[in-house]
């Protein structure tokens, strides 16, 4: 116990000072101290700044956060806010923690806490004082995290939710739909919970922020691993799409593969032809279309890229709006176009627009 009391005093040390260099930057601001809140069995912060601003006496009242994910952060907003209200009015609550995401720093502006970080994310303001300080990348921890939450297998996991949106979800239904160990499918939920994109209901998990989901996913996305073969096909228009809707349609086991990026947009919500047709297979699949497609290898002026991913979850993940029109799913599909340059960007946006809409 002696431990964990001791490590939090050396983090609130750490706050302290943080806050400290950040208050020396100030002209119009004397610091006459910064101390711990002594411990009691009412709630108290962790932190007191006693400040002179121009003669003036003012009070910054700060909690302290390990973990400063939004479900962790809501709740100590709430009682910064409430110590205030109810002990110090004419103070400033001020909300401190290793990192805060952007939604987390929106959440103190809207809630009206000040927020410091200990990457130097800062926004503080009261009597003539305004600080506001962002710093532009993410912490190592914080990309390690996020990268995990989209990796194939917890990715998995994430799709399985975002095909049926509104339902609740027990653990043991995620681990059998996404083919996913239990470990991992609690590791995947404790992530989106803390984060406030899913709640716990007594029927399950649900998701309850799809787009910040979404927009968390594109923003880490980086191509699936595996190979990326690039082919020329003498086949054009409706002998193309007939010979490919052909191969795609009779995937007795033997052989999987799909319309992907631009090509799967066209079947899912059409925005402008690319000249190229896009495919993700498997290396029987793969097979299959060189013999159907007349595929040859090229090293430029190719028209058909097909990519053999590591992660074959992607090729389970499928949908067929017209016969035999195998295509990756839309989350997938989405994803796909988000790094495929500006006109894939574009194409992303309405992809989302027209199958990934989500009522608020």
């Amino acid at each position: 116990m002696l431990k964990g009391v001791h490590s939090m005093k050396e983090a609130e040390a750490r706050a302290g000072e943080a806050l400290r260099r950040l208050l020396e930057k100030i002209p119009i601001l004397q610091i006459e101290d910064i101390e711990a809140a002594a411990v009691s069995g009412d709630w108290r912060p962790d932190l007191v700044a006693r400040l002179l601003v121009d003669g003036r006496e003012h009070l910054l009242i700060c909690e302290y956060k390990s973990n400063g994910q939004p479900r962790y952060a809501r709740s100590a907003l709430l009682e910064l806010r409430n110590y205030v209200a109810q002990r110090a009015p004419q103070a400033t609550p001020v909300f401190i923690a290793p990192y805060l995401s952007p939604a987390v720093r929106q959440l103190c502006a809207e809630m009206g806490v000040g927020y410091l970080d200990l990457e130097g994310n800062a926004r503080i303001a009261f009597g003539g004082v305004f600080i506001e300080r962002m710093v532009a990348d993410k912490p190592a921890a914080e990309q390690r995290e996020l990268k995990s939450l989209f990796r194939p297998k917890s990715a998995q996991v994430l799709r399985a939710m975002l095909r049926e949106p509104d339902r609740a979800w027990r653990v043991t239904e995620l681990s059998e739909i996404s083919g996913v160990s239990l470990g991992h499918v609690s590791n995947v939920r404790n992530g989106l919970i803390d984060r406030e994109w899913a709640s716990a209901s007594d029927d399950g998990l649900v998701l309850s922020a799809p787009d910040a989901l979404l927009d968390a996913w594109r923003d880490s996305y980086t191509p699936p691993a595996g190979e990326r073969l690039r082919f020329y096909t003498p086949l054009h228009g409706s002998a193309l799409e007939g010979a490919a809707r052909n191969t795609l349609g009779t995937q007795d086991g033997q052989g999987h593969a799909a319309f992907a990026s631009f090509s799967a947009a066209q079947w899912l919500a059409p925005y402008g032809r690319t000249g190229t047709h896009y495919f993700f297979a498997d290396e029987d699949g793969l097979h299959k279309l060189q013999v159907a497609l007349k595929l040859s290898t090229v090293s430029k002026g190719e028209n058909v890229v097909v990519t053999v991913p590591k992660d074959l979850g992607l090729l389970a993940d499928t949908l067929e709006p017209a016969p035999g029109a195998i295509c990756t799913s839309p989350v997938q599909t989405y994803l796909d176009l988000s790094i495929a340059g500006e006109r894939g960007a574009e194409a992303a946006e309405h992809l989302r627009q027209e199958r990934l809409s989500w009522p608020k």
